[in-house]
């Protein structure tokens, strides 16, 4: 700038640049805002439990994919064998398909120990030299599909243990009112540890996402340890071009592909959760969400981008945030930031009573935070870069 000294045009800049941060920070927390109260809200809009008549069930086959699960089979496969879903008679209304997808460990042992006892449970076996036209666990799925007689599809893992013996009916009976996609909640056991809080908060905030994406009927995503859905939809996300595009992702193509404002629904009763151990190391927990976050790519372009502008607010809000902590902007953004965090605090709380994951919201914001470095941590795979194994 000439005519004005250098130190002055120094000091001028700073100013600009500060300000700048300060006003991006400002617009970060709007549109968080934004997102609070227009998603994240409804959260206590979830419908209740329903009951499921006797005259009005049908056949439900449980599918599930397994490979060197033999472990995880023998501890949760007889809770899955015994839920309290019968005719008027009392015959079990349901199999259970277990494919074993050239496991090398005692998967097919248990399995055949499990058979002898429980005659609704039906194994499928591929052989390592098997010839596959889909990748990862997709083959594997199509295979329980296939070997299905009946329309009525209920999807689980094998290291997964429902919250009891009505889970079954709970995840099927909106598809008795005419849904055909119903997502579930698949929650990880409290243990000690920061990794474990952190995995069970990031699995809340998934939740609190696709959940009132939904109830605003913009579905992209469900967890396929705890999914229900009709047959067709499953063969029609098999036609889709995108279906084979990653070994996994199953769960998340499947409602990209088939999900619409009106066919899908969220069950969130205690009582429809299924349960698992989570990943005890951070190497092992970040090869897993790896390979999940391969898919969001592949989400639908206004899917990606309020996704996209919802993730950016987030780490943009932190870091000014931060930044203006040493400005003469301090007091302000603490004001705003507080505001924030009060409204997003109100949403956790609420997704946590509805998941009885409570005891988390006494490390909100810590944890709120790690979220951010999650999202730059893990950018590139959900930008561009894939996964190329299931397991």
């Amino acid at each position: 700038m000439p005519g004005i000294p250098t130190k002055c045009r120094g000091d001028y800049l700073c100013i600009v640049l500060i300000a700048g941060i300060f006003w991006l920070f400002f617009l970060a927390v709007a549109v968080q805002c934004c997102y609070a109260f227009y998603f994240f809200r409804h959260i206590g809009d979830l419908p209740p439990a329903t009951e499921l008549p006797v005259n009005a069930r049908r056949h439900v086959s449980i599918i599930i994919c397994a490979r060197n699960e033999a472990a995880n089979l023998r501890k949760n496969l007889p809770a899955i064998l015994a839920q309290r879903y019968t005719n008027e008679a009392g015959k079990p209304l349901y199999d259970v398909i277990v494919v074993d997808d050239a496991s090398t460990d005692d998967t097919a042992l248990v399995l055949a120990q499990l058979k002898s006892v429980y005659d609704n449970l039906e194994v499928v076996t591929i052989q390592q030299d098997a010839e596959r036209d889909l990748k990862g666990k997709k083959f594997a799925l199509s295979k329980g599909v296939e070997q299905s007689a009946h329309d009525w599809l209920l999807f689980t893992d094998a290291d997964c243990m429902p919250a009891g013996d009505r889970w079954l009916e709970q995840m099927v009976a909106p598809l008795a009112a005419g849904k055909e996609i119903v997502a579930g909640y698949g929650g990880y056991y409290h243990r000690a540890g920061l990794l474990n809080a952190f995995i069970r908060w990031e699995t809340m905030h998934t939740f609190l996402q696709y959940s009132t994406y939904i109830l605003k009927g913009k579905p992209y995503m469900a967890v396929g340890r705890n999914m229900a859905c009709l047959k067709y939809i499953v063969l029609k996300a098999q036609r889709s071009e995108l279906w084979n595009v990653v070994p996994s992702g199953d769960d998340d193509l499947l409602v990209t592909a088939a999900g619409t404002a009106d066919n899908m629904i969220v069950v969130a009763q205690p009582s429809a959760f299924t349960w698992s151990e989570a990943k005890g190391t951070w190497r092992t927990w970040a090869q897993q969400k790896r390979r999940h976050l391969s898919t969001g790519k592949y989400y639908n372009d206004n899917i990606k981008l309020l996704l996209g502008f919802y993730g950016a607010a987030h780490t943009d809000a932190w870091l000014c945030f931060f930044i203006l902590l040493f400005t003469a902007y301090w007091k302000a953004a603490l004001a705003i930031m507080a505001v924030r965090c009060i409204i997003y605090w109100r949403n956790w709380a609420r997704t946590a009573a509805i998941i009885n994951e409570g005891k988390l919201i006494i490390f909100f914001p810590l944890l709120d935070l790690g979220w951010m470095i999650y999202n730059l941590a893990f950018l590139p795979y959900i930008t561009w870069k894939n996964k190329n194994n299931w397991t």
